[in-house]
C-alpha cells in the first residue's frame, strides 16, 4: 500500500498541475503585464510533458523506475518554486518548460511502476484507481486554483507543490528501492532523444499556435513545421540503425501495441475537445455563468473512473479487454452526436449523455493500457506504459488545436467579429463580449448565440466522425486473455 500511495501522489501532482493554472491566467497576465503571452503558461506544459513522455518510459527500462520517477519529481519541484518566484511572463514560461519536462514523467513512469508491482490480471483494476485520481485533480485543480488565488496569491498553486512533491519523493525513494533494475548494459540513443525531442516540440508548438489563431501561412509557422517534421524523419532514421533507440519502432508494428495507441489517441482527441468546448457552449449558446459551466462538465468526469474501475473489474475476472474497448469506442461517437443535438441549456438531457459519454471514454483507458503491457515482454513495459501515455496527451493537443482552429475559422466567416479579427483581435473574446455584455442589443446576441450554436454542432459532428475511427480499429484487434488472469488458468488447464 505504501508504494501505491507514493505512485498515486506523484500522479496526482502531474494530473493536478494540467488544470490548476487555468483558472488564475488572467490574474497572473495582469500582474506579470502579459496577456499577450498568457495561453503559452498552460502550452508550454502540455508540450514540454508531451514530448518527455516516451523518452521516460524509456529511460525507466534502462535506469530503473525509482532513480528515473525520483529525478522527475526533483525537477517537477525546483521548477515549482521557480514558477512561484517568477517575475516576468518570459520567466514563468521557461520554468513551466521545466515543470513539464518533470511532470512528463510523473504518470507515466509511475504507470509502468504499478505494473512492476501489481499482477497483469489485477492491473486493469488499479489503472481504475489511477482514472480516479486523474478525474478528482482534474476537477479540484480549478477550485483549489480558484481558493488559492482569491485568498492567498496566484503564486501558492505552485508553493503548494513543495510538500506533496517533498512526500512523494520519500515514499517513492522507500517504497520502490526492491524493485528491479535491468542488469543488461544499454547505450541511450542521445541524439534519437533530441530529434524526437525537437521535432515533436516544433509540431507541437505549430499545431498550438494554430489552436490559438494564427495563420498556418505565416513564416515563422511554416518554419516550425517544415522543421518539426524533418526532425521526426530524421528520427526515424536513427531509430532504425541505433543499437538501443529511444523508442523501438518495431514495438509499433505490433498490431495490439499500434491499435490501442492509436484508439487512445482518438479517445483523448474526444476528451480533451469536449472539455473546451462543453464549457464554451454551456456559456455562449446556453448563458451559464463561468462557474456553472465548469460545474455542468462534472458528471463527464466523474463518469471516467467508474467506467475505468469497471472496466478493470472485469478484465480482471475474464482476463479479456477487446469487448470493453468496442463498447466504449461505439458508444463514444453516439454519445457525442446526442450532445451536437441536445439543447445546451437542458441541462437534464446534457447530464445522461455526458455521463454515457464520461463512462465509455473510462472503458477504453484500462483496456488500453493493459493491453498494450501484456503484449511486449516485461523488459520494455516501461516505454509501451509510455507510448499509451504519449498518445493519449498528443491526442488531446491535437483534437483542442484542430477543433479550436475550426471554431475560429467558422466565427471569423460568421459575421461576430467586433473588430477586423485578421489584425489581431482574439476572436473568443469577441464572441463571448457579443453574446454575454450587457450592453449587446438583445437581437445582436441571439444572432451571436445562433450562430455560435451552428458552430459548436458542426465541431462536435466532426469530433464523433474522427471518433468512429475507433471501433473500425478496434474491430482489427486480436483478442488474447490476459496472463495470469482466471479465464487464462482455466485455458491453460484444458
Amino acid at each position: 500500500m505504501q508504494i501505491l500511495f507514493g505512485l498515486m501522489l506523484a500522479i496526482l501532482l502531474g494530473a493536478l498541475e494540467q488544470s490548476i493554472v487555468a483558472v488564475v491566467l488572467p490574474e497572473i497576465a495582469l500582474q506579470l503585464r502579459g496577456f499577450e503571452d498568457m495561453a503559452w503558461v498552460i502550452s508550454a506544459y502540455l508540450v514540454a510533458s508531451t514530448v518527455a513522455t516516451p523518452i521516460y518510459g524509456k529511460l525507466s527500462d534502462v535506469l530503473g523506475r525509482r532513480s528515473v520517477l525520483s529525478f522527475s519529481i526533483v525537477l517537477f519541484l525546483l521548477a515549482s518554486v521557480v514558477c512561484a518566484l517568477a517575475q516576468t511572463m518570459p520567466q514563468l514560461i521557461v520554468a513551466r518548460i521545466l515543470q513539464g519536462l518533470g511532470g512528463g514523467g510523473l504518470i507515466s513512469v509511475s504507470q509502468a511502476a504499478i505494473a512492476d508491482v501489481v499482477p497483469l490480471r489485477e492491473r486493469g483494476r488499479y489503472q481504475g484507481y489511477v482514472s480516479g485520481v486523474w478525474a478528482v485533480a482534474s476537477m479540484a485543480g480549478p477550485v483549489i486554483g480558484g481558493y488559492l488565488a482569491h485568498y492567498l496569491s496566484w503564486r501558492w498553486i505552485f508553493w503548494i507543490n513543495l510538500p506533496l512533491a517533498l512526500l512523494a519523493l520519500v515514499v517513492v525513494r522507500r517504497a520502490l528501492r526492491f524493485l528491479p533494475v535491468s542488469g543488461r548494459r544499454h547505450r541511450i540513443d542521445y541524439l534519437g532523444a533530441l530529434l524526437f525531442g525537437g521535432g515533436l516540440s516544433g509540431v507541437l508548438v505549430f499545431l498550438t499556435r494554430l489552436g490559438q489563431g494564427h495563420s498556418p501561412l505565416r513564416a515563422d509557422s511554416l518554419a516550425l513545421l517544415v522543421a518539426g517534421v524533418v526532425a521526426l524523419a530524421l528520427f526515424i532514421w536513427q531509430e532504425r540503425r541505433a543499437a538501443d533507440p529511444v523508442i523501438p519502432l518495431a514495438m509499433l508494428r505490433v498490431p495490439t501495441v499500434a491499435i490501442c495507441c492509436a484508439t487512445l489517441f482518438f479517445c483523448f482527441f474526444q476528451l480533451i475537445a469536449m472539455s473546451v468546448l462543453l464549457p464554451l457552449r454551456f456559456q455562449v449558446v446556453g448563458g451559464a455563468q463561468a462557474d456553472a459551466a465548469a460545474l455542468r462538465l462534472v458528471p463527464l468526469t466523474l463518469a471516467i473512473p467508474f467506467g475505468a474501475y469497471a472496466a478493470g473489474r472485469i478484465m480482471s475476472w475474464t482476463g479479456r479487454y477487446k469487448p470493453l474497448q468496442m463498447a466504449g469506442a461505439s458508444l463514444a461517437p453516439l454519445a457525442i452526436v446526442a450532445l451536437a443535438f441536445v439543447d445546451p441549456g437542458a441541462v437534464w438531457l446534457c447530464v445522461p449523455v455526458m455521463v454515457v459519454l464520461g463512462f465509455a471514454i473510462g472503458l477504453q483507458l484500462p483496456s488500453g493500457l493493459v493491453a498494450t503491457q501484456n503484449a511486449v515482454p516485461p523488459q520494455q513495459v516501461g516505454i509501451a506504459t509510455a507510448l499509451t501515455s504519449f498518445s493519449r496527451m498528443l491526442g488531446g493537443a491535437v483534437g483542442v488545436a484542430v477543433l479550436t482552429t475550426v471554431l475560429i475559422a467558422l466565427l471569423r466567416h460568421g459575421g461576430m467579429a467586433v473588430t477586423d479579427l485578421s489584425g489581431g483581435e482574439d476572436v473568443l473574446m469577441s464572441m463571448f463580449h457579443r453574446a454575454l455584455a450587457a450592453d449587446t442589443p438583445a437581437a445582436d446576441a441571439a444572432a451571436v448565440r445562433a450562430a455560435a450554436e451552428r458552430a459548436f454542432r458542426l465541431l462536435f459532428l466532426m469530433s464523433a466522425a474522427v471518433s468512429l475511427l475507433s471501433p473500425f480499429l478496434v474491430a482489427r484487434l486480436r483478442e488474447a486473455t490476459l496472463r495470469g488472469s482466471p479465464a487464462a488458468a482455466a485455458s491453460a488447464a484444458e
